[in-house]
């Protein structure tokens, strides 16, 4: 890596970090889910950029930010926060009793319950309808309807994973009004795993070794690189454990940050993958020093379903 390429990204990351750090903080979650649903419009773009001829594209981003939506807003966390006085007590199958919530949010819970439905019809059926009446050319209908299918999970649903890690609150002796910035935590934990896993590959990679990793996908990856990644997760995880030991055992320091650091790694060569299958070096242009939207957050897909997992697990023992 150039030192002009690191100066761009360092000066991204002057600029980006701050405003994602005051957006993070904020004790509402409709913010963070607005930057991140703008971040899957873009990541979605450009995946269908690779893989889709350009009269598609615009359909297919449509039908996946309506995805996107209703992969979030249907779920009944969400729910939960935007009504939790009526969600507290009300049950679907037990419709009496004083209190009966309304009528609009009876509609709504309803949606929630059929949330799995209505999401994969958007994601499976929507598109193979679209490109039932706008089928064009047909041998290639398959592999339109494959890619819009996987632009809208791969870019669009985990992307998500994050915003709703937002919406986590993470157990501890300390609440949050106490613990500085700990509403954010879940979130942080995804980016501290991957852009340190990222910074300790990098240099791990360049001073410590150059057998290579996995030449045929990404021949810069070394081994070395590899562990210095999962080194890299390992620390950041660390560091936050130091600032919030009320919402991090050590247990959680170390099933967080190596399988996620490992995670992280691959879903940077799946990105790369798929790049080279198609051809192209970035997937955009938009952050200068880090390519586009989808080269910079490739680690974070992989990362950030496995952490909402994990807290989920944790919440629930």
């Amino acid at each position: 890596m150039a030192l002009g390429n690191l100066a761009q990204r360092f000066l991204v990351a002057v600029v980006a970090v701050p405003v994602l750090l005051l957006i993070l903080s904020y004790h509402r979650h409709e913010p963070t889910w607005a930057l991140i649903f703008a971040a899957s419009l873009i990541a979605m773009y450009e995946f269908f950029a690779m893989t889709l001829p350009k009269e598609d594209r615009v359909a297919a981003l449509v039908i996946g930010a309506i995805a996107c939506i209703g992969f979030y807003w249907l779920d009944a966390t969400t729910v939960a926060q935007l009504a939790p006085s009526e969600w507290t007590y009300y049950k679907p199958h037990s419709l009496g009793g004083d209190g009966q919530p309304s009528f609009g949010f009876r509609m709504l819970t309803g949606a929630v319950m059929a949330s799995p439905a209505i999401v994969l019809g958007l994601v499976v059926i929507v598109p193979a309808l679209y490109y039932l009446f706008r089928f064009r050319d047909i041998p290639s209908v398959a592999g339109r309807i494959t890619a819009t299918i996987s632009g809208i999970v791969y870019a669009g649903f985990l992307t998500t994973f994050l915003a709703m890690l937002k919406r986590m609150t993470l157990e501890g002796r300390g609440t949050h009004d106490q613990l500085a910035f700990a509403n954010a935590v879940p979130v942080v934990i995804v980016l501290v795993v991957a852009w340190l896993a990222d910074t300790g590959g990098y240099f791990a990679g360049r001073f410590l070794g150059n057998a290579k990793l996995y030449p045929a996908v990404s021949p810069k990856k070394t081994w070395a690189g590899a562990w210095g990644g999962i080194a890299g997760s390992v620390l950041g995880v660390l560091v936050l454990k130091l600032f919030y030991p009320e919402l991090l055992s050590w247990l959680d320091v170390f099933l967080i940050a190596i399988p996620g650091g490992m995670l992280g790694q691959m879903g940077d060569l799946a990105e790369s993958l798929i790049k080279r299958s198609v051809g192209v070096k970035d997937s955009g242009a938009l952050l200068p020093g880090h390519g586009g939207i989808l080269d910079r957050i490739d680690a974070v897909l992989f990362i950030a379903p496995y952490v909402y997992a994990y807290l989920r697990f944790k919440q629930a023992l």
